[in-house]
């Protein structure tokens, strides 16, 4: 079998072997066990479904430092990066058990049996319901708050499903680690048996979607990978739902108005944006607009500047390195780029990569400078009088779209939203678009090829993703679930057209 091993990109040498992969058997196993866990697990409703994400979350908190120190080892994200990212993780399974005792996420929905226009009409009842064994794939960049603790398996488990995750080959020591913590958890309050399970390797990867145990998948990675696993969907007998969110050059558009007015400001702003966690952020902004004349000049010296002065970064592994260097070189060798300013060299040790700065005309972007370039270098597009709308027409679509503009400029701001709300699930002002905050008003996706869904991977309605409607017409009050039973008073629900909030 094969050895699934941690490396240490700092090196990128082997530092231990984590795991051997999955073998196929073992893979239906594990499936086939969170099937049987499906029924007692929704049976034991939103109260224990509630508990399991908070003791979840007390577990990841009690091995904090050992989840730190080894996040650190496997990914050479920094300390604080990580222990941030930590605490996102822990509060957004506890914020999934706010979600459960609230309540209203259910749609819970009653049309009595009475006269309607339409004729007599009968008792209709309506909530969502679980959707069934979910897989989750875990994200390299993000080796917590989206991979085996994360946002898709909390917001799933959330919801009532169980979950089987394919753990990164980036960080599998701390998937495993992970992993151990919230079966802990399970095992502690006598959760079903096989509610969670995890498997490692590529090949089990695709086995996991293809078995018909699985009734919906999460992902977070390139647009190459989502696409693979959709073309394993797609020859399934049963399809089912993929919800994948993928690549993006996040837009930003700085106006002649706020390049004069906070040009220094915005470079600093946009170049942390940008070598932030070594570039490595589905939201970091790849390609950023800046007016032609002596203000813009000004904004983009001082982002030289500080790219200049950027040390080398670390990347996650060697494929994102790999692609790193080559996307850049397909950059370098096209004549209307300009390279700007190159921070900290790379060295031959580890994954390594240099921070750069790169200037094109806005007129002159193609295809070939839209894709995006995962790490730490970010395109300048400069822009006269007519645009950059002419160009924003023809980008693909991107998780946000961000403007920086005066309060003055009312008609700009108006247009350049109308522009970008057609390309974006996120609309910033004035500011910089890493950082998603977990909320109830978030919003992370946006059109193809940024995602392949309308729902959100970020933010409490993210557990709609694991869900599916039924109606109980004319049932007997012992079918029904209590949330839809006649006097049921502890969550939000409309009843005849009306919505009755909780006594």
């Amino acid at each position: 079998m094969n050895t699934i091993d941690s490396i240490d990109p700092s090196t990128g040498h082997v530092v231990e072997a984590v795991a051997e992969a999955t073998a196929p058997g073992q893979v239906a196993e594990i499936v086939a066990a969170a099937a049987a866990a499906a029924a007692p697990f929704e049976a034991l409703g939103r109260g224990f479904r509630a508990g399991l994400l908070r003791a979840i979350g007390d577990e990841l908190e009690r091995l904090r430092a050992e989840i730190v120190a080894l996040g650190m080892r496997e990914t050479a994200l920094p300390e604080p990066r990580l222990n941030a990212e930590l605490t996102r993780t822990v509060y957004q399974a506890n914020l999934f058990a706010d979600v459960l005792d609230e309540g209203s996420y259910l749609e819970a929905t009653i049309d009595h049996a009475g006269e309607t226009p339409m004729g007599p009409g009968p008792d209709l009842r309506r909530m969502l319901t679980p959707i069934g064994p979910v897989a989750v794939f875990g994200a390299s960049n993000f080796p917590l708050a989206f991979s085996v603790p994360g946002g898709d398996t909390v917001s799933a488990l959330a919801g009532g499903c169980p979950v089987v995750v394919k753990a990164h080959s980036s960080h599998p020591g701390l998937s495993l680690l992970t992993f151990r913590a919230m079966a802990a958890a399970a095992d502690r309050l006598n959760a079903p048996t096989g509610l969670l399970g995890i498997v490692f390797g590529t090949e089990p990867g695709a086995a996991l979607v293809a078995h018909p145990g699985i009734k919906a998948v999460g992902f977070t990675g390139s647009l190459a990978g989502g696409k693979a696993l959709m073309g394993i969907i797609n020859n399934r007998e049963e399809p089912i739902p993929f919800y994948g969110e993928l690549a993006g050059l996040n837009p930003i558009v700085v106006t002649e108005g706020a390049a004069a007015a906070r040009g220094e400001t915005i470079a600093a702003g946009l170049v942390n944006s940008v070598i932030g966690s070594g570039g490595q952020l589905c939201t970091k902004p790849g390609l950023v607009f800046v007016p032609r004349g002596p203000a813009g000049d000004a904004l983009v010296a001082e982002a030289a500047r500080l790219v200049s002065a950027a040390p080398a970064a670390t990347l996650l592994n060697a494929r994102i390195s790999e692609s790193y260097r080559s996307t850049n070189a397909a950059l370098d060798a096209y004549p209307d780029i300009e390279v700007l300013a190159e921070g900290g060299r790379s060295t031959a040790a580890g994954f390594t990569v240099t921070p750069r700065l790169l200037q094109v005309d806005a007129s002159r972007l193609h295809d070939q400078e839209l894709a995006e370039c995962f790490g730490p270098t970010t395109l300048i597009a400069r822009y006269g009088a007519d645009q950059p709308e002419t160009a924003l027409s023809g980008l693909p679509a991107s998780l946000t779209g961000t403007v920086h503009a005066e309060p003055s400029e009312t008609d700009r701001i108006r247009h350049l939203s109308t522009l970008l709300k057609e390309k974006a699930g996120r609309l910033l002002y004035n500011g910089f678009p890493t950082g998603v905050l977990v909320s109830w008003a978030q919003h992370h996706g946006g059109p193809w090829p940024s995602t392949n869904t309308l729902h959100t991977s970020v933010g409490t309605t993210a557990i709609r993703r694991w869900l599916r409607p039924v109606t109980w017409q004319d049932a007997p009050t012992e079918v029904l679930p209590e949330e839809l039973r006649e006097d049921y008073p502890l969550i939000p629900r409309r009843i005849d057209g009306r919505l009755v909030l909780p006594r």
